[in-house]
């Protein structure tokens, strides 16, 4: 029997060059290409603050309990609050959600 070839091997592997780090530049243009919008939330005499409580968490996903009873109490006693801060289409998004369970939200450039 004639003998088995040699199995090749490859040269070294290509190394990867490290990450990039982040520097205000880059977070400059971040901020420029995506800059940040606030959904605000409205105070109305119709809804009941379980029912706003409820609604926050059902949609911004980002809230908790304790921050969506914060949000609804600042609305009631102020006449709006901040909801949250993020890019533009997630903050039509939020807005779209909460005006689909009856509240009033709009979106303002923070």
């Amino acid at each position: 029997m004639p003998a088995m070839p040699a199995t090749r091997t490859h040269g070294p592997r290509a190394t990867t060059a490290p990450p990039a780090t982040t520097t205000d530049a880059s977070t400059r243009s971040l901020a420029q290409t995506l800059p940040p919008y606030v959904v605000l939330l409205h105070d109305d005499d119709v809804n009941s603050m379980d029912h706003v409580v409820r609604a926050l968490l059902a949609s911004v996903p980002e809230l908790d309990t304790e921050r969506a009873t914060a949000i609804m109490l600042a609305a009631h006693l102020q006449g709006r609050a901040e909801v949250i801060r993020c890019p533009l289409e997630r903050a039509e998004l939020y807005r779209d959600r909460l005006a689909s369970f009856g509240l009033t939200a709009t979106v303002e450039r923070a």
